[in-house]
């Protein structure tokens, strides 16, 4: 088994559960906007909205054809056009109210802590990569009580680079003082995550929890984090 000194941790998908702590945030977004009275009756439906037009967003902001700035407000202004609220002001406070609420959720995925705790009792050096906004990943491993595990946070803030590019990973490696030979990535993301890794020479650990196919060859893969401990 190949011997590994760093371990590079995606937050959102991976260890942070976004998908159920977006969802409790956005319930309570929809609730304190009194979305409901705007003739937006269905919150399943609005949740399913507001994550669809999420996603494509964040695409575009990956590829560099929108700021950070832009997608905070645009997720929530098209969401609401997609009802027929043509309302920016709304828009902007609801998106306000999404980054206060959504660092306070501690949603974590099964064994996590557990998974970190065995890991640290192994000696590994510990470190994530993240293309999530800077202050708010604090926030949630704050939150979640994770923080105090992580020697490094690289951020695509701070390395001026977006997973997938080569640019945050060698960032990464620069601050960290690790190794590409024994450094491992662990992410949600085969696009992202995986991709990026690979293209630096870096072993990875594809974390898929749904179990959804694919033709990717990751390093690793597995579906609960408990599996991690069979890799490491």
């Amino acid at each position: 088994m190949k011997i590994y000194k760093h371990l590079f941790f995606d937050i959102d998908h991976t260890l942070w559960d976004f998908e159920l702590n977006s969802v409790h945030t956005l319930k309570e977004v929809y609730h304190t906007n009194q979305l409901p009275e705007k003739g937006i009756l269905d919150f399943d439906d609005f949740n399913e909205v507001y994550h669809e037009i999420n996603d494509k967003l964040w695409q575009r902001f990956r590829n560099g054809f929108l700021s950070r700035e832009d997608l905070r407000w645009k997720r929530m202004w098209q969401t609401l056009v997609h009802y027929k609220v043509n309302d920016l002001a709304l828009a902007k406070k609801m998106s306000e109210d999404y980054l206060d609420i959504l660092p306070q959720q501690k949603a974590l995925f099964p064994y996590a802590v557990e998974v970190l705790e065995y890991c640290a009792g192994k000696g590994y050096a510990m470190h994530l990569i993240t293309n999530g906004f800077e202050e708010t990943q604090y926030q949630k491993l704050r939150t979640a009580s994770i923080d105090h595990f992580f020697q490094q946070m690289i951020t695509s803030e701070r390395a001026m680079s977006m997973k997938p590019h080569k640019g945050i990973f060698e960032f990464a490696l620069k601050e960290t003082g690790a190794d590409v030979d024994s450094s491992l990535m662990v992410g949600d993301a085969l696009d992202i995550d995986i991709l990026g890794a690979r293209e630096i020479g870096m072993d990875q650990v594809f974390f898929n929890p749904h179990q959804k196919p694919h033709d990717d060859r990751p390093t690793y893969e597995i579906s609960c984090l408990s599996e991690m401990k069979r890799i490491v």
